[in-house]
């Protein structure tokens, strides 16, 4: 008798890396609970995504709502105990992904004051791309979704530690997502549940598009990396499901870079 599939639970799975982990973590044998916030535009391509996980042999479930209001976080984790419950699965989901990429893009002290980043501005930021991870992971625990052997990985990016103009919130909230990550690793190892941030290289995605500047971004990663290319969604994801197994918990608490040796030679 074959055991049940388990579940990862992936914030942000419409596009982007969150896109690649929900097929690639399918295609290993996992069911999905996709967290995302579309409008009708770009629901089409959400359908797809599931259609996708269904063709791969899982059960996608996903959720269409600002993964960082405490409301909705709390109703989606209710939902997705029930479905566990029901099958007989209640702590199933042995990944949790946080790929959230929704931030202000504003310099601090611009010539015109009127264009520079303010507090509500700054405060979103960071609440939705760094302190939201540790509301997730609370509420998932507290619920009883996850259990020993499980992985928690978050998107992390070399702008927690370099400068690029309009950055300033989301490089400061991609450093706070790394502290968070080192604190959750360490009270959660005696529970065998590993938590690591993954720093990807310069990436074609969403995300990378709305950054102002994102096409020099791309021309200097392309003249100096010693592979002459991007890193992919698909690079990220692979290791995501090589590492996620029970008996690589002990692997946790770093910054994992997944470059090709970009941020060594950058």
């Amino acid at each position: 008798m074959t055991s049940p599939r388990r579940w990862a639970l992936v914030l942000g799975a419409s596009s982007g890396f969150g896109e690649a982990f929900s097929l690639a973590l399918a295609r290993a044998g996992r069911n999905v609970f996709g967290v995302h916030l579309d409008r009708r535009a770009t629901l089409p391509h959400v359908e797809q995504i599931r259609e996708q996980i269904t063709e791969a042999g899982g059960r996608a479930v996903f959720f269409n709502v600002n993964a960082a209001d405490p409301e909705k976080r709390a109703a989606t984790v209710s939902d997705m105990k029930g479905i566990l419950e029901a099958d007989g699965t209640p702590a199933a989901i042995d990944v949790l992904i946080h790929s959230i990429a929704f931030g202000t893009l504003k310099p601090f002290v611009p010539a015109d004051p009127a264009e520079g980043i303010t507090r509500p501005q700054m405060d979103m930021t960071l609440d939705v791309m760094a302190h939201s991870l540790v509301y997730w992971v609370q509420d998932v625990l507290q619920a009883g979704l996850m259990g020993p052997g499980s992985h928690v990985y978050a998107m992390t990016s070399a702008g927690s530690h370099r400068i690029w103009p309009s950055y300033g919130a989301v490089s400061a909230a991609k450093a706070a997502l790394e502290s968070h990550c080192r604190q959750l690793a360490v009270e959660l190892v005696p529970r065998k549940i590993a938590v690591n941030a993954l720093r990807a290289g310069v990436t074609d995605t969403p995300a990378l598009r709305k950054i102002p500047g994102n096409e020099k971004m791309i021309e200097r990663c392309l003249s100096m990396h010693p592979a002459g290319r991007l890193t992919t969604p698909a690079d990220v994801a692979g290791l995501v499901v090589a590492l996620s197994r029970p008996e690589t918990t002990w692997l946790t608490g770093n910054v994992l870079g997944v470059d090709g040796t970009e941020d060594l030679v950058g």
